[in-house]
This record gives structure tokens, C-alpha cells and sequence, in this order.
């Protein structure tokens, strides 16, 4: 057996609270305000050696680990990961969506606006699976990025996936008070505290939601087996609710509610589609969860694509139950389910759909807990946040300062904002960072460092661009409403094209353990949907993607990129200092 490492050592003597300078600003360029001044003039230059640097898969697994000084307990298994799956995606967004799509945009067709979702999610389910069986570490998409498009796209990657983590948090939290607040009050805002004096949209103070995310937080910090467990048992009752929801649904339905079956053609369809894909989120969560896992080479993929595909069906049957129960012009769009059974005679499934929602939320926020902990665990270990975020308590096996950071964080913004203001924040980030991931899974077959030639190098770069070049031209003649089949069909030869070429390159790399089949068809799919998912969200998507990257690349060049260079550029493991 190896011997441990001076840090590992230093770490089982050491208190795990502890707050010095060392311990946040390890680095040289940080020492003093000199040697600071000296690395900000170095900028361009540590910029250029940085901009395109990869890290290594021994890197990501092995050597970063020893930052956290203590390992993550390995002690989840399939069957675990597929529940936590479902806790994580199964939330309030079936109950909530469906009614508002089916209501104003695809009808009865909302059943193929799931379809289409859930295959899209699906292929991106794949995707994460390749990578976090072959390398199970806890930073989950951050990790794969960095080891396949280098440093620079993965800080932007996880500083929006981090941000939008955190604002999802706490729109959930709002939202369990919102929907605990209905069960009570006709006013969704009844719990909430007004003060006057603060701007609208941050004038509803939210305790409630506070409480709920320092709980589901407290408990994450507690122990992955423990939160495992109670996600298990929870989750096992939402199915058994869901089951209900689904059987009385169809004992009720009336084919005749599903005509007609497009009222709003295939564009309300796919606009449907763009909207409940949110419905899907939260798997990516559970891949961070790798480095805790027994044998990621077998639970990932059983427990990733298993739980997927029984989600999607889940979703599709209870979409289905919805529009037969009750036309589509006649369903309330704020509460579909609960008013569908009040239709039929049974008013109290309405505390039965809320306690199921609320229960939904709760093992969302449980499972987002602990997979934005180890999300910003990893970035920590890379240095391009402080590294005290990526202390493992040495009993409890969990990142707390990590989950302590984006608590305090979706904690604040849930207390003063309001719910519109929130989703007016959300975008396409998760979207982006999916069709990334499939890229870099691409990348990741197609060309190995010192050993790919430049002229294969060139043709797979071609390639990619007439894939997502194409990708983009479909979504934008979609949302230009321009008809007729040239244009799609142009764009189309297009994409078959650039993947039918790509597909007879020679792969540098083959999987391990567990890969994605069909490459290059799955991956360059999975591309061009979550393309054309992206640009039917919306300017206001945009625009918040490019102010708040504009934000972290000023943070990066500040500090993330002098941190990682010295990291990078030292003849010696970075010690931190021991308390005194």
C-alpha cells in the first residue's frame, strides 16, 4: 500500500475548522500585494498558457482528491443512485407544467412534448454516464470539461451551472412555501412577510423557505448514506402517489378529450418541449456523485438510464391521464391536477397532489444539495475557488464547508425574491452545458493529445462545426416560422453530412468500462437538440447567460486564473500550511 501523502498526514492532525489566509489563498501569487501586482501583469501571458489547458484523468481522480484532505465515503450502489435520480427530477415540475403546457400551446400533444424531452434528456443521460464511469470523481460535468476542453470552458461551464444551482435552490424553496401556503390559504403569499419599504419583486420576505433550505442542507451535511435513505423512503411513497394519479387518471379518461390532437400544430409541440424539459433536470446532479459510488463502471449506467427511462415513461402516462381526464381549453393551468380531481368528485386528492409536490421539492433540494456540494468541491480542488470549500469532514465523510456556501447563498436570494423574478434569471445554461458535454464526449473519442495528427485533428474540427453550424440553422428557420422544406432540408443534408463523415474518422479512443453506442450518432443528436431546445427560451435567456458570464470571465482573470496557473506550474505538491 502506498504511503500517505504529507497533506493526508498533516490532515488527520489538523481541525477540520479552521479559517487562516493559508488555507483559502495557498497560492504564490497571493502571498502579498506585491507578488499579487506581479501575477495581474503577467495576465495575458498565464491567460495564453491557460486558455486550452486539459487537465488529466489522474489528475481529476487522484491528485486533487488530496486537497480535501479526507476521501468521500463510497457507499452508494445503483439501486441508490436510481432513487436518488428520481427524488432529484421528480419535483414540482410535472404538476405545474403540464396543466400550463397543454393549456397554451400543445394540447393533447403534450404526451410527445415529454417524448421528446425525455429523449433528449436521455441522450444527454449518456453521455454524463461515459464520463462518470470513467471518471467517478465528485465535480461531474466541470471534470469532464476540463479534462477535454480545457480549464477556461469549464470555469464558465461551472460558474453558470453554480449560479443557476443556487437560484434553482431557492426557487424551490419559494416554492414549497408557496405550494404549503395553498394548502391552508387561498393566497399563495400567506406565510410571506411584505415590507413596503423594499423594491417589488423583493418585498416578500420568505422565513419559511429559509428554514426548508437550512434543513435539507443540514441533512446533506450530515451523511450521503443517511440523505440516501431518506430520499429512498420518500421517493418510494411519491411513486406509489404517482401510480394513483395515474390509474384513477385513466379510469376517468375520455378518448374524446384528445381531439383534436395537435390544436396548435407541431410548433406548440416543440415550444412545449423547450419548456418541460426543466421537468427533466437534476440528473446531472446525481453523476457528482460518482466519487461516492461502489462501482461506478455498473451502478452509473444502471442507475442513470435506468431511472431516466422510467421517468420519461412517468411523465408521458401522467401527461396522458391529464388530457383525457379533462379537455385541454378546460384544464387550470395553476393547479391541473388538483382541479381534474375535484372535476371527478374527489376534492381531497388535492392535499394529496400538493403533499406529493411538496414532498417532490423536498428530495430535490435534498439530492441538488449534495450534488452542488461536490460540484463546488471539485472546483475548489482546482484551486478556481478557494480551496477551504473542498475540506471533507473526516466523520461525516461530506464537503460542509462546500454545502455550507451555496446553503448561505440560495438562503439569502430565497428570503428577498420572488418566484417571477427567479425563473426570469433561469436560462438555457443547463441546455448549454449539456450540449457541451456531449462535444467534449466526441472530443474525447476522436482526438488524443500527441497522438491524433493534425490533419485528423482539422477533419473532426470540420466536422463538429457543419454539425452545430446546421444545428443552429434548423432552430433559427424554426423560430423564424419560415415554411416550406428547402431550407430544413438543406440544413439537414447538412448535418448528415458533417456526421456520416465523422462517423468514418478513425476513433483514438474507445471506453473503458461503459460507453455511449452509436457514436457519433447519439452525441451529435443530442447536440442539435439541446440547439434547438436553447433558442426557443428567449432573448431574456441570452442575454442573462452573457451578463453573467461577462461577470465570472472578470472573476477568472482577477483571481481563478493566476490560482490555477500557479497550480499548475509548481515543482511541488501545494502544502497548506498546519495550524498553529
Amino acid at each position: 500500500m502506498d504511503e500517505p501523502t504529507e497533506t493526508q498526514q498533516s490532515g488527520s492532525t489538523r481541525s477540520y475548522w479552521r479559517w487562516r489566509k493559508k488555507d483559502f489563498f495557498p497560492e504564490s501569487s497571493f502571498q502579498n500585494l506585491a507578488s499579487y501586482k506581479a501575477a495581474v501583469s503577467q495576465t495575458c501571458p498565464r491567460l495564453s498558457d491557460r486558455l486550452l489547458a486539459r487537465s488529466s484523468e489522474n489528475n481529476e481522480t487522484i491528485t486533487l482528491q488530496k486537497v480535501s484532505e479526507n476521501p468521500m465515503q463510497k457507499c452508494l450502489n445503483w439501486w441508490d443512485l436510481m432513487w436518488m435520480a428520481f427524488g432529484s427530477v421528480v419535483g414540482s415540475g410535472i404538476f405545474v407544467l403540464t396543466g400550463q403546457e397543454a393549456h397554451d400551446d400543445a394540447g393533447p400533444a403534450i404526451v410527445l412534448s415529454y417524448a421528446i424531452s425525455g429523449i433528449s434528456a436521455l441522450l444527454s443521460v449518456f453521455c454524463y454516464t461515459e464520463f462518470a464511469a470513467e471518471i467517478p470523481v465528485a465535480g461531474g460535468s466541470f471534470s469532464y470539461l476540463r479534462v477535454e476542453l480545457g480549464d477556461f470552458v469549464a470555469f464558465i461551464a461551472a460558474g453558470n451551472l453554480l449560479l443557476e444551482a443556487i437560484v434553482g435552490a431557492a426557487g424551490l424553496g419559494r416554492s414549497w412555501t408557496s405550494y404549503f401556503a395553498s394548502m391552508i390559504s387561498s393566497n399563495s403569499d400567506f406565510l410571506r412577510i411584505r415590507v413596503d419599504s423594499l423594491a417589488e419583486g423583493f418585498n416578500l420576505l420568505d422565513p419559511i423557505a429559509v428554514v426548508v433550505l437550512l434543513v435539507t442542507n443540514g441533512i446533506a451535511m450530515s451523511g450521503t448514506r443517511r440523505t440516501s435513505w431518506l430520499n429512498l423512503i420518500t421517493s418510494i411513497l411519491t411513486f406509489m402517489v404517482i401510480v394513483f394519479i395515474i390509474v384513477v387518471g385513466f379510469m376517468h379518461a375520455k378518448t374524446s378529450n384528445l381531439e383534436p390532437f395537435f390544436p396548435y400544430g407541431a410548433k406548440g409541440v416543440f415550444t412545449a418541449a423547450a419548456v418541460v424539459y426543466w421537468s427533466y433536470t437534476g440528473f446531472d446532479m446525481v453523476a457528482n456523485m460518482a466519487e461516492e459510488t461502489k462501482r461506478p463502471s455498473r451502478d452509473i449506467p444502471i442507475g442513470l438510464v435506468g431511472s431516466m427511462s422510467v421517468i420519461t415513461v412517468i411523465y408521458c402516462l401522467m401527461a396522458l391521464a391529464l388530457v383525457m381526464m379533462v379537455k385541454y381549453n378546460e384544464i387550470d393551468v395553476n393547479a391541473a391536477y388538483s382541479v381534474a380531481f375535484a372535476q371527478i368528485g374527489m376534492k381531497w386528492a388535492k392535499y394529496l397532489v400538493s403533499i406529493c409536490a411538496l414532498k417532490g421539492m423536498t428530495t430535490s433540494l435534498l439530492v441538488g444539495s449534495l450534488g452542488q456540494a461536490r460540484y463546488t468541491t471539485q472546483i475548489a480542488r482546482a484551486h478556481m475557488i478557494p480551496p477551504w470549500f473542498a475540506l471533507v469532514h473526516p466523520k461525516t465523510g461530506t464537503p460542509i464547508y462546500a454545502t455550507m456556501l451555496t446553503t448561505i447563498l440560495s438562503a439569502i436570494v430565497a428570503f428577498f425574491t420572488s418566484l417571477d423574478v427567479l425563473s426570469s434569471v433561469l436560462s438555457f445554461t443547463t441546455l448549454f452545458i449539456f450540449m457541451l458535454v456531449a462535444v467534449a464526449l466526441l472530443l474525447r473519442r476522436y482526438y488524443v493529445t500527441d497522438l491524433t495528427s493534425k490533419n485528423d485533428l482539422l477533419k473532426f474540427l470540420v466536422c463538429l462545426f457543419v454539425i452545430i453550424g446546421a444545428s443552429i440553422g434548423v432552430t433559427a428557420l424554426w423560430n423564424s416560422n419560415k415554411k416550406g422544406w428547402v431550407g430544413y432540408s438543406v440544413v439537414t443534408l447538412f448535418w448528415l453530412a458533417g456526421t456520416l463523415r465523422m462517423a468514418f474518422l478513425s476513433k483514438q479512443r474507445f471506453p473503458r468500462l461503459w460507453g455511449v453506442p452509436l457514436v457519433p450518432w447519439l452525441p451529435c443528436l443530442s447536440i442539435t437538440m439541446n440547439v434547438f431546445l436553447i433558442g426557443s427560451l428567449g432573448l431574456v435567456a441570452f442575454l442573462r447567460f452573457i451578463i453573467c458570464s461577462a461577470i465570472m470571465v472578470g472573476y477568472y482573470l482577477l483571481v481563478g486564473l493566476h490560482a490555477t496557473y500557479d497550480m499548475a506550474h509548481q515543482n511541488v505538491e501545494v502544502k497548506i500550511e498546519e495550524g498553529k
